[in-house]
C-alpha cells in the first residue's frame, strides 16, 4: 500500500469513545460539557448538586465521536438520593475511554492548601488505579501567576494523563482538551448520528429545563426538595406540542412558594421554560405547569428509573 493510500484509509477509519466528566458539586461541569458540545444539554444554576442524572453530549473531531457524559456531582452523600447520583457518577467511569476531572480554579486557588478541595480529592482518591485528565475550569477568574501553583497542588500527589487549563464561559483551552480527548478515543463506528448532540429524552429534558427555572426563580426560597415531572407531550396539527409538567414539592409550603401570590412565580418559571423550549426544539412550545405535593417523593422508585438511576433500597 502507498504512503497515500495509507493516509486516506487512516483518514477514513473513524473512532468512537466516551469520556466521563467528574468533578465536585459547582466545579462547572454542565457549563464544560455544554461548550465541549456546542450547545445547551445540561442545566446550569449557581446552586451546587443540580446536574441530578447523567447526560451524553456528543461532540464530532473529524472522523472521532466523542460521547461525554456529564455526571451528577460526587459528594459526600446524605440523602437516598444523594446516594444515587454519586453511585451513577462513580459508575460512569468503568468503561470509560477517558475520564476528566473538573476542578473550580477559582475557588480553590482563593483559599490556602488543603481548604475548599475535600470533594475534590474524594474523586481523586477514588480514581487511584486510573490516570485521569485534570481540567482546570474558571481560569478566567484566576491570575496567571496563580495556575502553575495551583496545578503542582493536585500533580504533587497524583499522577493525571494531562492537565488542561480552560475556561468554559470564554472557551480558552477547549480546542486542545477536544483534540486530547479525540486522540483517547478506539477505531470504531459512530454511536450517534454525526448531528446529534445529545441522547436524552425531550421529556426528561424539558423537565430538567423546567427544573432549572425553578432553582433560577426562587433562588434559596425552595429547598431540593422539589422536582419536575412531564406528565403529557403532545403533537399537535399545527407542528406545534403541548406539554403538561407538574412541579413536585414536599410540603404545602413550598407548593405556596412555588406557585407565588397571585400564580406569579409558577407563571414566571413557565414563561422563562417556554422560551428557551421553543428555542431548544425549533418550534412553538405550549407549556402548562401545576404543582402538586408528594411527600418524601425521593422514596419512590419510579422517579430513579426515569432519571436512569438505581434507586437505593437503604434508607
Amino acid at each position: 500500500m502507498s504512503g497515500e493510500a495509507a493516509a486516506l484509509q487512516e483518514q477514513s477509519q473513524t473512532r468512537c469513545g466516551f469520556a466521563v466528566i467528574l468533578g465536585a458539586p459547582n466545579a462547572g461541569k454542565s457549563t464544560v460539557i455544554n461548550a465541549l458540545v456546542g450547545q445547551k444539554i445540561s442545566i446550569v444554576t449557581r446552586k451546587v448538586q443540580t446536574t441530578r442524572i447523567p447526560i451524553r453530549g456528543i461532540a464530532m473531531r473529524s472522523n472521532t465521536q466523542i460521547i461525554f457524559i456529564d455526571t451528577p456531582g460526587i459528594f459526600l452523600p446524605k440523602r437516598r438520593l444523594d446516594r444515587a447520583m454519586v453511585n451513577a457518577a462513580w459508575k460512569g467511569t468503568k468503561d470509560a475511554d477517558a475520564i476528566l476531572v473538573i476542578v473550580d480554579s477559582a475557588e480553590i486557588s482563593a483559599k490556602p492548601e488543603g481548604h475548599a478541595a475535600a470533594d475534590t480529592e474524594l474523586i481523586l482518591a477514588g480514581l487511584k488505579d486510573k490516570r485521569p485528565i485534570l481540567v482546570l475550569n474558571k481560569t478566567d477568574a484566576v491570575r496567571r501567576e496563580q495556575l502553575l501553583p495551583l496545578t503542582q497542588r493536585f500533580t504533587r500527589q497524583n499522577e493525571f494523563l494531562r492537565v488542561f487549563m480552560v475556561s468554559a464561559i470564554t472557551g480558552d483551552g477547549l480546542n486542545d482538551l477536544l483534540d486530547y480527548c479525540a486522540s483517547l478515543m478506539p477505531e470504531g463506528p459512530f454511536l450517534y448520528p454525526e448531528d446529534q448532540a445529545a441522547d436524552i429524552p425531550s421529556r426528561l429534558l424539558a423537565a430538567e429545563i423546567t427544573r432549572e427555572k425553578i432553582y433560577l426563580r426562587l433562588h434559596d426560597e425552595l429547598p431540593y426538595s422539589s422536582t419536575v415531572v412531564t406528565e403529557n407531550w403532545k403533537e399537535q396539527k399545527d407542528g406545534s406540542v403541548r406539554i403538561d409538567q407538574t412541579i413536585v414539592v414536599q410540603r404545602d409550603s413550598q407548593k405556596a412558594i412555588v406557585i407565588g401570590k397571585g400564580g406569579q412565580a409558577i407563571k414566571s418559571i413557565g414563561q422563562a421554560s417556554r422560551i428557551e423550549l421553543e428555542q431548544l426544539f425549533g418550534r412553538r412550545v405550549h407549556l402548562f405547569l401545576q404543582a402538586k405535593v408528594v411527600e418524601n417523593w425521593q422514596d419512590r422508585p419510579a422517579h430513579y428509573r426515569e432519571w436512569g438511576l438505581e434507586f437505593p433500597k437503604d434508607a
